[in-house]
């Protein structure tokens, strides 16, 4: 069975340039969990734990016998988070202050298409009974179209993408658009764990109009 590599046939959704461009994001599936919070604490390794725990539940699905109609082999799709602050978190970032206890985030691991509702529930049930998670009765499945955005390859700590994102706001303006909304998305290409923080390549999006 060949296997679908995301890398290889969407380089314009997963391996943008280090400078900005301009694209539209169609609609894909995703499991999603929200929650608040610092991402440095310990806690948020249950977040992403739980995502992913679904993600290789679909994936290997097809060597318990468990296939459904359209399967293909593939890349599990890479982490994604959607940021935003608390309203004391605005007030702090006026300041000058970024309180990552007050970060709110949206946490999603995009799904292959053949990744339906039905299908999706029945991974969650699985993965209930075979890897016990408090945060997996919180988890959503959705269908999430972006639409217009700015997005740029950021290499670099999480910290200085501040940098990347003046960069954008600046090609924004000089291409005739605005931003569409406070909250922006981050796709982990690079595991935090095993990467420098120099090293550490994310794609920075928000939407645009």
């Amino acid at each position: 069975m060949e296997k679908y590599e995301w890398k290889k046939k969407e380089k314009n959704l997963y391996l943008p340039k280090a400078k900005p461009e301009i694209i539209d994001i169609p609609s894909f599936k995703f499991f999603t969990l929200e929650g608040k919070g610092n991402p440095n604490d310990e806690f948020f390794a249950d977040y992403v734990g739980a995502l992913y725990s679904l993600s290789y539940g679909v994936k290997m699905s097809y060597k318990k016998g468990i296939e459904p109609k359209g399967f293909y082999d593939y890349i599990v799709y890479p982490l994604e988070g959607v940021w935003d602050l608390t309203e004391k978190g605005r007030e702090d970032y006026k300041k000058g202050f970024i309180n990552k206890e007050e970060l709110l985030f949206k946490l999603m691991i995009r799904q292959p298409d053949f990744v339906d509702e039905v299908y999706a529930k029945f991974i969650l049930e699985e993965v209930k009974k075979n890897k016990p998670n408090v945060l997996l009765n919180d988890v959503k499945f959705e269908e999430i179209e972006e639409g217009k955005v700015v997005q740029m390859l950021h290499v670099g700590s999480y910290d200085s993408e501040v940098e990347s994102f003046k960069i954008m706001e600046e090609f924004v303006k000089e291409s005739g658009f605005e931003r569409a909304e406070k909250l922006h998305k981050e796709i982990y290409l690079s595991d935090a764990r095993k990467v420098e923080a120099e090293k550490l390549k994310t794609i920075l999006r928000f939407k645009v109009k």
